[in-house]
Protein backbone atom coordinates (compact mmCIF):
# COMPACT_ATOMS: atom_id res chain seq x y z
CA UNK A 1 0.00 0.00 0.00
CA UNK A 2 1.27 3.46 -0.85
CA UNK A 3 0.35 7.05 -0.15
CA UNK A 4 -2.87 7.65 1.71
CA UNK A 5 -3.75 3.95 2.07
CA UNK A 6 -0.31 3.15 3.50
CA UNK A 7 -0.65 6.00 5.99
CA UNK A 8 -4.12 4.83 6.88
CA UNK A 9 -2.86 1.31 7.56
CA UNK A 10 -0.16 2.63 9.90
CA UNK A 11 -2.71 4.77 11.77
CA UNK A 12 -5.06 1.78 12.04
CA UNK A 13 -2.37 -0.51 13.46
CA UNK A 14 -1.34 2.11 16.01
CA UNK A 15 -4.94 2.77 17.10
CA UNK A 16 -6.09 -0.82 17.43
CA UNK A 17 -2.88 -2.06 19.04
CA UNK A 18 -3.17 0.71 21.65
CA UNK A 19 -6.81 -0.19 22.35
CA UNK A 20 -5.89 -3.85 22.55
CA UNK A 21 -3.41 -3.10 25.33
CA UNK A 22 -5.79 -0.81 27.24
CA UNK A 23 -6.67 -3.44 29.88
CA UNK A 24 -3.08 -3.36 31.09
CA UNK A 25 -3.31 0.39 31.60
CA UNK A 26 -6.71 0.61 33.28
CA UNK A 27 -5.81 -2.23 35.64
CA UNK A 28 -3.18 0.12 37.08
CA UNK A 29 -6.10 2.25 38.34
CA UNK A 30 -8.16 -0.59 39.79
CA UNK A 31 -8.44 1.18 43.16
CA UNK A 32 -10.02 4.34 41.68
CA UNK A 33 -13.80 4.43 40.98
CA UNK A 34 -14.58 4.12 37.27
CA UNK A 35 -16.49 7.42 37.20
CA UNK A 36 -13.53 9.25 38.78
CA UNK A 37 -11.19 7.71 36.20
CA UNK A 38 -13.58 8.80 33.43
CA UNK A 39 -13.69 12.37 34.78
CA UNK A 40 -9.90 12.64 34.80
CA UNK A 41 -9.65 10.90 31.43
CA UNK A 42 -11.91 13.56 29.91
CA UNK A 43 -10.23 16.49 31.69
CA UNK A 44 -6.70 15.52 30.65
CA UNK A 45 -8.00 14.80 27.14
CA UNK A 46 -9.25 18.38 26.95
CA UNK A 47 -5.81 19.71 27.91
CA UNK A 48 -4.09 17.32 25.49
CA UNK A 49 -6.28 18.22 22.52
CA UNK A 50 -6.25 21.95 23.30
CA UNK A 51 -2.48 21.99 23.62
CA UNK A 52 -2.13 20.07 20.36
CA UNK A 53 -4.44 22.50 18.53
CA UNK A 54 -2.55 25.47 19.94
CA UNK A 55 0.78 23.93 18.90
CA UNK A 56 -0.50 23.36 15.38
CA UNK A 57 -2.29 26.66 14.75
CA UNK A 58 -1.60 29.01 17.65
CA UNK A 59 -4.65 31.20 18.09
CA UNK A 60 -8.14 29.79 17.93
CA UNK A 61 -7.43 26.64 19.93
CA UNK A 62 -10.88 26.95 21.52
CA UNK A 63 -12.80 28.18 18.47
CA UNK A 64 -15.15 25.87 16.58
CA UNK A 65 -16.63 26.83 13.23
CA UNK A 66 -19.33 24.18 12.92
CA UNK A 67 -22.84 24.04 11.53
CA UNK A 68 -25.75 23.12 13.79
CA UNK A 69 -25.83 19.65 12.22
CA UNK A 70 -22.14 19.17 13.01
CA UNK A 71 -22.62 20.40 16.60
CA UNK A 72 -25.43 17.89 17.14
CA UNK A 73 -23.41 15.12 15.51
CA UNK A 74 -20.36 15.75 17.69
CA UNK A 75 -22.53 15.93 20.81
CA UNK A 76 -24.15 12.57 20.00
CA UNK A 77 -20.71 11.07 19.27
CA UNK A 78 -19.47 12.41 22.62
CA UNK A 79 -22.31 10.69 24.48
CA UNK A 80 -21.59 7.37 22.80
CA UNK A 81 -17.83 7.45 23.34
CA UNK A 82 -18.23 8.66 26.95
CA UNK A 83 -20.59 5.78 27.73
CA UNK A 84 -18.21 3.38 26.02
CA UNK A 85 -15.23 4.64 28.06
CA UNK A 86 -17.05 4.40 31.40
CA UNK A 87 -18.34 0.89 30.78
CA UNK A 88 -14.96 -0.32 29.51
CA UNK A 89 -13.02 1.03 32.51
CA UNK A 90 -15.51 -0.53 34.92
CA UNK A 91 -15.59 -3.88 33.09
CA UNK A 92 -11.80 -4.24 32.95
CA UNK A 93 -11.38 -3.63 36.67
CA UNK A 94 -14.38 -5.83 37.50
CA UNK A 95 -12.70 -8.82 35.82
CA UNK A 96 -14.63 -8.86 32.52
CA UNK A 97 -11.78 -8.36 30.03
CA UNK A 98 -12.78 -11.40 27.95
CA UNK A 99 -16.35 -10.10 27.65
CA UNK A 100 -15.08 -6.67 26.59
CA UNK A 101 -13.13 -8.38 23.82
CA UNK A 102 -16.36 -10.12 22.74
CA UNK A 103 -17.93 -6.67 22.33
CA UNK A 104 -15.31 -5.60 19.83
CA UNK A 105 -15.45 -8.94 18.02
CA UNK A 106 -19.17 -8.45 17.33
CA UNK A 107 -18.71 -4.74 16.56
CA UNK A 108 -18.49 -5.27 12.75
CA UNK A 109 -21.74 -7.20 12.82
CA UNK A 110 -23.39 -4.18 14.42
CA UNK A 111 -21.89 -2.12 11.60
CA UNK A 112 -23.65 -4.40 9.10
CA UNK A 113 -26.96 -3.80 10.89
CA UNK A 114 -26.35 -0.05 10.82
CA UNK A 115 -25.88 -0.31 7.07
CA UNK A 116 -29.21 -2.12 6.74
CA UNK A 117 -31.21 0.28 8.88
CA UNK A 118 -29.60 3.62 7.98
CA UNK A 119 -28.40 3.09 4.41
CA UNK A 120 -31.06 0.56 3.34
CA UNK A 121 -28.32 -1.90 2.39
CA UNK A 122 -29.34 -5.46 1.72
CA UNK A 123 -27.64 -8.24 3.62
CA UNK A 124 -25.62 -10.32 1.17
CA UNK A 125 -25.56 -14.10 1.46
CA UNK A 126 -22.05 -14.30 2.90
CA UNK A 127 -22.93 -11.59 5.43
CA UNK A 128 -25.98 -13.61 6.49
CA UNK A 129 -23.72 -16.61 7.06
CA UNK A 130 -21.33 -14.51 9.20
CA UNK A 131 -24.19 -13.06 11.25
CA UNK A 132 -25.72 -16.52 11.72
CA UNK A 133 -22.42 -18.00 12.96
CA UNK A 134 -21.91 -15.06 15.30
CA UNK A 135 -25.45 -15.43 16.67
CA UNK A 136 -24.76 -19.10 17.41
CA UNK A 137 -21.58 -18.10 19.24
CA UNK A 138 -23.31 -15.38 21.26
CA UNK A 139 -26.14 -17.81 22.11
CA UNK A 140 -23.61 -20.34 23.42
CA UNK A 141 -21.86 -17.67 25.50
CA UNK A 142 -25.22 -16.50 26.85
CA UNK A 143 -26.16 -20.09 27.79
CA UNK A 144 -22.76 -20.66 29.41
CA UNK A 145 -22.91 -17.43 31.43
CA UNK A 146 -26.59 -17.77 32.31
CA UNK A 147 -27.19 -14.18 31.21
CA UNK A 148 -27.14 -11.95 28.15
CA UNK A 149 -23.59 -10.54 27.65
CA UNK A 150 -24.82 -6.96 28.09
CA UNK A 151 -21.32 -5.56 28.57
CA UNK A 152 -20.24 -6.87 25.17
CA UNK A 153 -23.40 -5.70 23.41
CA UNK A 154 -23.25 -2.24 25.01
CA UNK A 155 -19.60 -1.75 24.07
CA UNK A 156 -20.25 -2.94 20.51
CA UNK A 157 -23.29 -0.70 19.98
CA UNK A 158 -21.81 2.47 21.52
CA UNK A 159 -18.53 2.20 19.59
CA UNK A 160 -20.29 1.33 16.32
CA UNK A 161 -22.52 4.38 16.64
CA UNK A 162 -19.52 6.53 17.55
CA UNK A 163 -17.56 5.37 14.50
CA UNK A 164 -20.65 5.79 12.32
CA UNK A 165 -21.09 9.42 13.39
CA UNK A 166 -17.38 10.35 13.25
CA UNK A 167 -17.10 8.99 9.73
CA UNK A 168 -20.09 11.10 8.61
CA UNK A 169 -19.22 14.35 10.42
CA UNK A 170 -16.75 16.59 8.61
CA UNK A 171 -14.79 17.57 11.72
CA UNK A 172 -11.04 17.09 12.17
CA UNK A 173 -9.76 14.35 14.46
CA UNK A 174 -8.10 16.70 16.98
CA UNK A 175 -10.84 19.35 16.89
CA UNK A 176 -13.55 16.71 17.15
CA UNK A 177 -11.86 14.91 20.05
CA UNK A 178 -11.41 18.20 21.90
CA UNK A 179 -15.03 19.20 21.41
CA UNK A 180 -16.32 15.76 22.43
CA UNK A 181 -14.34 15.99 25.66
CA UNK A 182 -15.56 19.51 26.39
CA UNK A 183 -19.19 18.58 25.81
CA UNK A 184 -19.25 15.64 28.25
CA UNK A 185 -16.95 17.04 30.96
CA UNK A 186 -19.62 18.96 32.92
CA UNK A 187 -22.23 16.15 32.84
CA UNK A 188 -19.62 13.67 34.11
CA UNK A 189 -18.43 16.12 36.79
CA UNK A 190 -22.05 16.60 37.91
CA UNK A 191 -22.48 12.80 38.09
CA UNK A 192 -19.35 12.41 40.21
CA UNK A 193 -20.55 15.09 42.65
CA UNK A 194 -24.13 13.79 42.76
CA UNK A 195 -23.05 10.20 43.43
CA UNK A 196 -20.46 11.27 46.01
CA UNK A 197 -17.49 9.77 44.17
CA UNK A 198 -14.01 11.16 44.97
CA UNK A 199 -12.74 13.91 42.68
CA UNK A 200 -9.11 12.93 43.18
CA UNK A 201 -7.28 9.65 43.90
CA UNK A 202 -5.66 8.90 47.23
CA UNK A 203 -2.35 7.57 45.91
CA UNK A 204 0.27 9.77 44.26
CA UNK A 205 1.04 7.05 41.70
CA UNK A 206 -2.60 7.08 40.58
CA UNK A 207 -2.20 10.77 39.78
CA UNK A 208 0.56 9.91 37.32
CA UNK A 209 -1.59 7.37 35.46
CA UNK A 210 -4.64 9.65 35.46
CA UNK A 211 -2.70 12.59 34.01
CA UNK A 212 -1.17 10.35 31.36
CA UNK A 213 -4.65 9.04 30.48
CA UNK A 214 -5.23 12.17 28.41
CA UNK A 215 -2.49 11.22 25.98
CA UNK A 216 -3.26 7.50 26.25
CA UNK A 217 -6.88 8.23 25.29
CA UNK A 218 -6.36 11.05 22.84
CA UNK A 219 -3.70 9.60 20.55
CA UNK A 220 -5.53 6.36 19.60
CA UNK A 221 -8.71 8.31 18.81
CA UNK A 222 -6.73 10.64 16.54
CA UNK A 223 -5.12 7.65 14.84
CA UNK A 224 -8.54 5.98 14.44
CA UNK A 225 -10.17 9.00 12.81
CA UNK A 226 -7.18 9.52 10.51
CA UNK A 227 -7.30 5.84 9.51
CA UNK A 228 -11.06 6.02 8.85
CA UNK A 229 -10.51 8.96 6.50
CA UNK A 230 -7.83 7.16 4.46
CA UNK A 231 -8.98 3.53 4.32
CA UNK A 232 -11.95 1.82 2.66
CA UNK A 233 -14.48 0.63 5.22
CA UNK A 234 -13.81 -3.07 4.56
CA UNK A 235 -10.06 -2.62 5.10
CA UNK A 236 -10.56 -0.67 8.32
CA UNK A 237 -12.67 -3.59 9.55
CA UNK A 238 -9.78 -5.96 8.88
CA UNK A 239 -7.46 -4.06 11.24
CA UNK A 240 -10.21 -3.79 13.83
CA UNK A 241 -9.74 -7.37 15.04
CA UNK A 242 -6.27 -6.59 16.33
CA UNK A 243 -7.73 -4.86 19.41
CA UNK A 244 -10.14 -7.55 20.70
CA UNK A 245 -7.58 -10.28 19.94
CA UNK A 246 -5.04 -8.54 22.19
CA UNK A 247 -7.74 -7.91 24.81
CA UNK A 248 -8.81 -11.56 24.76
CA UNK A 249 -5.21 -12.76 25.15
CA UNK A 250 -4.62 -10.24 27.94
CA UNK A 251 -7.66 -11.45 29.87
CA UNK A 252 -6.88 -15.16 29.50
CA UNK A 253 -3.07 -15.27 29.55
CA UNK A 254 -2.10 -12.37 31.83
CA UNK A 255 -5.09 -11.99 34.18
CA UNK A 256 -6.16 -15.65 34.06
CA UNK A 257 -9.87 -15.01 33.53
CA UNK A 258 -11.75 -18.32 33.31
CA UNK A 259 -12.26 -19.77 29.84
CA UNK A 260 -14.44 -22.86 29.92
CA UNK A 261 -14.65 -25.30 27.00
CA UNK A 262 -18.17 -24.08 26.20
CA UNK A 263 -17.08 -20.45 26.23
CA UNK A 264 -14.21 -21.31 23.88
CA UNK A 265 -16.69 -23.00 21.51
CA UNK A 266 -18.82 -19.84 21.55
CA UNK A 267 -15.86 -17.67 20.67
CA UNK A 268 -14.85 -20.19 17.98
CA UNK A 269 -18.19 -19.69 16.21
CA UNK A 270 -17.73 -15.91 16.35
CA UNK A 271 -14.13 -16.13 15.08
CA UNK A 272 -15.30 -18.40 12.23
CA UNK A 273 -17.99 -15.90 11.27
CA UNK A 274 -15.46 -13.07 11.33
CA UNK A 275 -12.92 -15.04 9.27
CA UNK A 276 -15.63 -15.87 6.72
CA UNK A 277 -16.76 -12.23 6.58
CA UNK A 278 -13.21 -10.91 6.11
CA UNK A 279 -12.29 -13.49 3.47
CA UNK A 280 -15.41 -12.87 1.38
CA UNK A 281 -15.16 -9.09 1.76
CA UNK A 282 -11.50 -8.97 0.70
CA UNK A 283 -12.21 -11.37 -2.19
CA UNK A 284 -15.08 -9.18 -3.46
CA UNK A 285 -12.91 -6.07 -3.13
CA UNK A 286 -10.17 -7.63 -5.27
CA UNK A 287 -12.72 -8.64 -7.90
CA UNK A 288 -14.01 -5.05 -8.09
CA UNK A 289 -10.46 -3.73 -8.56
Amino acid sequence: MRGSAGEGARYAILAYAAWGLFPLYWKLLHGVPALTVLLHRIFWCILFYTGLRYYRSGKGALRFDLSMKEWLGVFAAALFIGTNWLLYIWAVNAGHIVETSLGYFINPLINILLGIFFFKEKLLRYQKVAVFLALIGVSILTWEAGRIPWIAFSLAVTFSLYGFLRKRINVGSVEGGQLESLLIFLPVLASVLFLGKPLTPEKNLDWTFLIASGVVTGLPLIWFVEAAKRLPYYLLGFFQYLAPTLQFLTGVVIFHEPLSDLKFVGFAFIWTGIAWLLWKTLRRARQVQ
